[in-house]
């Protein structure tokens, strides 16, 4: 594997960890990894309104919000951990850490601070499920993937792939006080769209990962059989997609989209499969990466339209 280097884009590491940069708002709103927030809260809404729950407005939105703060907690400590290998990697040298904007120690305080204060409300405001679910998701997002798996196992992406797809849960759980099938199939929908999403990107960024000694599958197993994994991930994930149907909480939009964007998914897994070469290979990874965000939201949207705007239609004989 190779070395780490010691510089963060000419500041040296001590001086990052224990300097004096005092970043911008937008710095500390970066650390938030605010693209991911939004799916997060998505999904976590999502998971409320599945449920039908009469739940009181305020205490909904007020629970998305600290569900939010909790996912921007969590990669704030994610940052704060991979601060060095953030360094060489060309997509995130960029970010406030190894930009010298904003120090490791500023960083680690936000998150912590963040991450206490989210649980803490969301237990007030909602129910202890809730939080202990919340406290859960950002404790294995930071210590069992970002510390443990991700420098350890190939399988990091799969197994820490559990923390981004318990947003459903705990936004069920905050609206019930407890946790549903609907939620629970929602999150394995998620579990199983991560590892083909992100392979799909690991292909084009495997330069990346190696200079930051990151085992991810195109690295240690081959770009070959990173292919073979991500076409499988998806022959499970788009039947498995349908199974909201099956349990009559997906409709007929759901079925509609769910068979018309699983076609376009699988379609697209082929084709990384079977384009191997160049920059062809590349273009074909990078049009599976981008389209699956695409597929998870179009998922989530018809679920939402259903549910939250009276759109449901139960298809006769599936349920």
């Amino acid at each position: 594997m190779t070395t780490l280097t010691n510089v963060y884009e000419g500041h040296d590491l001590d001086t990052v960890a224990a300097g004096s940069p005092a970043g911008e708002v937008a710095d500390y709103f970066a650390l938030l990894k605010p693209r991911v927030m939004v799916l997060v809260v998505f999904t976590a809404l999502v998971g409320m309104v599945v449920t039908h729950s009469a739940a009181n407005p305020i205490i909904a939105a007020a629970s998305l919000l600290m569900i939010a703060v909790g996912a921007g907690a969590s990669g704030c400590l994610n940052m704060w951990w991979d601060s060095d290998i953030d360094a060489v990697m060309s997509r995130t040298r960029t970010r406030p850490i190894p930009a010298g904007k904003i120090t490791r120690d500023e960083a680690l305080a936000f998150g912590v601070t963040l991450s206490v204060g989210s649980v803490i409300t969301l237990g007030l405001v909602a129910n202890v499920l809730a939080a202990a679910l919340l406290a859960f998701t950002i404790a294995f997002y930071v210590v069992v993937y970002s510390m443990g798996l991700k420098r350890w196992t190939v399988q990091n992406i799969v197994i820490g792939g559990f923390a981004g797809a318990l947003p459903p849960v705990v936004g069920d759980a905050a609206v019930t006080g407890s946790v549903g099938v609907a939620s629970l199939v929602l999150c394995a929908i998620i579990f199983l769209w991560t590892p083909p999403h992100f392979w799909a990107l690991a292909l084009v960024k495997s330069g990346d990962y190696a200079r930051a000694g990151i085992p991810m599958m195109p690295n240690v197993r081959g770009p070959d059989v990173t292919r073979r994994h991500i076409l499988a991930y998806t022959l499970v994930l788009v039947p498995f997609a349908l199974l909201p149907v099956l349990l009559g909480f997906g409709g007929l939009v759901y079925a509609i989209v769910s068979v018309l964007s699983g076609a376009g998914m699988l379609a697209l897994a082929l084709k990384v499969f079977v384009r191997r070469e160049g920059d062809v290979a590349a273009k074909a990874a990078m049009e599976l990466f981008g389209f699956s965000i695409l597929y998870l939201m179009l998922l989530f949207t018809a679920l939402l339209a259903e549910h939250g705007f009276g759109l449901f239609r139960a298809i006769p004989g599936w349920a």
